[in-house]
């Protein structure tokens, strides 16, 4: 839809361009104008639509609670290893 936007800006640039009336070249030329920014803001608008993360994949409260208690649960599990000692694997 935004290139939509940019044809018409196009357009309305070219008759400023062809036109022997000083009145409608100035509206075309303030026509363009309107049209280039409402492009611009078009493009930004998908660009920030399409880096947005899906609120479906968002961890609610109770599951980080769950995975918070699973991670201390596991670390509460392994034996604390001595200053010296080399991990096994």
């Amino acid at each position: 839809m935004p290139w939509l936007f940019l044809l018409l800006a196009i357009a309305a640039f070219a008759i400023a361009m062809s036109t022997k009336s000083l009145a409608l070249a100035v509206v075309c030329i303030l026509a363009a104008l309107v049209l280039l920014v409402i492009w611009v803001m078009g493009l930004l608008a998908q660009r920030v639509g399409s880096q947005t993360r899906d609120d479906s994949m968002m961890i609610d409260p109770q599951e980080l609670r769950r995975l918070r208690e699973q991670a201390e649960a596991r670390r509460s599990a392994e034996a604390p290893a001595a200053p010296g000692d080399v991990p096994q694997r």
